[in-house]
């Protein structure tokens, strides 16, 4: 059984990537093959897979979800929305010297205001007075991950979201999918990989540490995913054909795998917890494209799980002393599924 500790490992800071390469596509792909490493180009990933493999995608976009503002009182607060309800109406987390009541007024960004609700756990509901989407997309900033130190630019307004990006929702990009660009998936497409999307709208909880040592007492964090007809469609003609099933990022794969958990994969649109942990047995996903993660994170704890802990252990060991890049604007690997069959 492992434990916290086991997942925890030193990176040095300047191994963190802070700024997108120029160009998408042209960051390095570490090959995990059981126990072999091989350093590749990610453009590599066009010889690695095959004529009806199945790579899904997550096609969510990252809301302008972080605001700076003022309550009624006149203290400052800093809002990052978590989740859209309706149009009117998000989940968000609010900080400020003194938690905000219900009924409380927020300006935010100078511009417009927000009613607090009822608290619902860690975050506080705000109603808005106007489309949610139109207010965030006018006045929201980036929410860039706390390990990037720079303010969002004009760069990151384009690089921090994928290519293929569709439905709002989303804090925290799936990192996976930025290292594709449109020439790289038209030569996948004319060589025969077939293409699927889910919705996962990732929260700020992605960054979050585990802080038990005790796996077993961690208390995961909730996000909501659509998975369509057409991609458990494509999922179980691809297994029938005995292909690959491909889940570019963690948040794919979770998804996947979440709505596999009668032990086929269904259709339909839900809240996931869904903890993967080393011992978890692989339903729908036989290969992952991921980043380096967070140490002691939970995306740590799934790619052990993926790929082998002992392996995963090697490999993030043989990126550090390669001078990978880590984290959202890094490098990316590949890795099998040692059961894939």
């Amino acid at each position: 059984m492992y434990s916290l500790s086991d997942f925890d490992f030193n990176l040095p800071p300047e191994r963190i990537a802070q700024f997108p390469l120029p160009d998408r596509s042209a960051s390095r792909l570490l090959h995990v093959d059981g126990s072999r490493l091989v350093d590749r180009k990610f453009t590599d990933i066009l010889d690695l897979l095959q004529p009806g493999d199945l790579l899904v995608m997550n096609d969510t976009r990252v809301l302008k979800a972080r605001f700076f503002g003022i309550k009624d009182s006149g203290g400052k607060v800093e809002v990052l929305v978590e989740r859209v309800l309706d149009t009117r109406t998000v989940l968000a987390q609010v900080r400020a010297s003194k938690s905000p009541g219900p009924g409380v007024k927020i300006r935010l960004a100078d511009a417009f205001d927000v009613t607090v609700g009822e608290r619902a756990g860690e975050f506080f509901t705000l109603k808005f007075d106007a489309d949610v989407f139109d207010l965030i997309e006018q006045y929201g900033r980036l929410p860039l991950p706390p390990y990037i130190e720079h303010a969002p630019g004009e760069v990151d307004e384009t690089r921090y979201q994928t290519v293929f990006n569709k439905v709002p929702g989303a804090v925290a990009a799936p990192t996976a999918g930025l290292h594709f660009d449109e020439a790289l998936l038209q030569k996948l497409r004319d060589k025969g990989v077939n293409f699927a999307y889910v919705t996962l709208h990732v929260g700020a909880g992605t960054f979050q540490p585990v802080r038990t040592e005790n796996l077993a007492e961690h208390k995961m964090h909730t996000e909501w995913y659509t998975m369509p007809q057409a991609t458990v469609d494509a999922v179980k003609a691809t297994r029938a054909a005995g292909r690959d099933v491909i889940a570019v990022g963690t948040t794919s794969l979770r998804a996947l795998e979440s709505a596999s958990q009668s032990g086929t994969i269904e259709a339909g649109s839900a809240d996931t917890a869904l903890f993967i942990t080393p011992g978890y047995a692989f339903k729908s996903v036989t290969r992952l494209i991921t980043n380096f993660h967070l140490p002691k994170s939970t995306l740590l704890m799934l790619v052990s799980a993926f790929a082998g802990f002992d392996e995963i252990r090697a490999a993030y060991a043989h990126a550090i002393a390669n001078e990978y890049r880590f984290f959202s604007y890094g490098d990316a690997m590949l890795l099998t599924t040692p059961n894939r069959a």
